[in-house]
């Protein structure tokens, strides 16, 4: 549970609810009046009308300014409190980097669980919501070898390959959901304890969706794009032709991202759609080492990672292991997974360059980053 909101967590809340989750209007707002607070000013509001917003968007505009307008955003202030253990932002250290070049990235994302994990390495799993028992138990293997070797496995919380890999990820405390719904609420309802397990034991669920939001259709390729862009690569496990996971495919291709798929037999239609993917381009493999190789991740990356989680790790382990001191967080996040020379991470620092090797010195000492042929590389802590 949040204990408090900063005052640019609150204005982009309340932006985010008055124009009801819509990425163009919320875009069109920030871009005409510089940020969210200044959109909310009470003269600004009334200007809403001149940006061709919704009609709705503009109705409840109008409402925010107004006594019980101000009481609903304090029962929603109170209900996200309640459900959210984290919010971030693209202006947060915390937010996650990986997003941050994309034009529909979400400006705004509600976690239970830690915000850590989002900032680590990670391999989407997806596939069908009725695999059969075959594919289940390949989407399980591959999540627990890979989060072995110090991936976290992001996927979507549906049934089927999502939970089979979250279950297997979630054994190594290294499971990130993103979910379609509010975070009051778990879709589909028999994963509660998937949920939960997810949420506190290492991992993280997230959602760019306030609390109160049901499981709409649409929401759910709509997260699609988070559940990629967040990824290193995308594993497709099983998909019919017509399955959404191909929508969470594509949107990995459109942003660069490596696609993954598991080949089947030939006259099963729940290989139809990874044949596919693999006729398109996607990298056929048939075991989790060769998505390893294929991302062409440093070898020495994966034994520190290995070690930074044990199977006896406790969640409060692997919180301390992967705690990047909030100092540091900025240049953390520029730091990638296949090096930069001093001078690149120069271009970008806001300080000395004494102050750039002295912070690199201690993510080193610290274990989160690792100096290579002259180059600077992210690593996970806890080794």
């Amino acid at each position: 549970m949040m204990k408090q909101f900063s005052a640019h967590h609150r204005h982009t809340i309340a932006v985010w609810s008055l124009v009801q989750h819509s990425l163009s209007s919320f875009d069109t707002l920030v871009r005409h009046f510089g940020d969210c607070e200044t959109a909310l000013e009470p003269q600004n509001l009334a200007k809403w009308q001149q940006l061709k917003l919704h009609a709705n968007h503009l109705k409840r505009a109008a409402e925010y300014a107004t006594p019980a307008g101000q009481s609903a955003f304090s029962n929603l202030l109170a209900h996200i409190q309640q459900h959210t253990d984290f919010i971030v932002t693209p202006e947060d250290p915390l937010y996650p980097a990986q997003l941050m070049p994309y034009t529909g990235k979400p400006p705004i994302l509600f976690g239970r669980g830690s915000a850590q994990p989002l900032l680590q390495p990670q391999i989407a799993v997806v596939g069908s919501r009725k695999p059969s028992p075959h594919g289940r138990q390949v989407a399980y293997d591959f999540a627990y070898y890979l989060s072995e070797k110090g991936f976290y496995i992001t996927s979507g919380l549906a049934h089927g390959i999502d939970e089979a890999a979250h279950q297997g990820s979630v054994m190594q405390q290294r499971a990130i959901a993103v979910v379609g719904t509010g975070l009051d609420r778990c879709y589909p309802a028999g994963n509660r304890t998937l949920y939960e397990s997810i949420a506190s034991q290492g991992g993280a669920v997230v959602s760019e969706f306030l609390p109160g939001t049901p499981p709409l259709k649409a929401n759910f390729p709509r997260r699609n794009r988070i559940v990629s862009g967040l990824s290193l690569g995308v594993l497709v496990v099983e998909a019919k032709k017509e399955s959404g996971s191909l929508i969470t495919a594509n949107r990995a291709a459109e942003q660069g991202k490596t696609v993954f798929a598991i080949p089947g037999h030939i006259y099963s239609e729940f290989h139809q759609g990874c044949h596919q993917l693999i006729r398109e381009g996607a990298i056929l493999v048939d075991h989790p080492e060769q998505i390893l190789e294929d991302l062409a991740l440093p070898t020495h990356w994966h034994a520190q990672s290995t070690a930074a989680v044990s199977a006896t790790s406790t969640p409060e382990d692997v919180s301390d292991a992967l705690a990047v001191p909030e100092e540091l967080i900025p240049l953390y996040q520029r730091l990638d997974w296949t090096g930069q020379d001093l001078d690149q991470l120069a271009q970008q620092f806001e300080g000395s360059t004494a102050e750039l090797t002295g912070q690199l010195m201690e993510l080193e000492l610290l274990g989160l980053c690792i100096q290579q042929s002259g180059r600077y590389l992210r690593c996970t802590g806890g080794f």
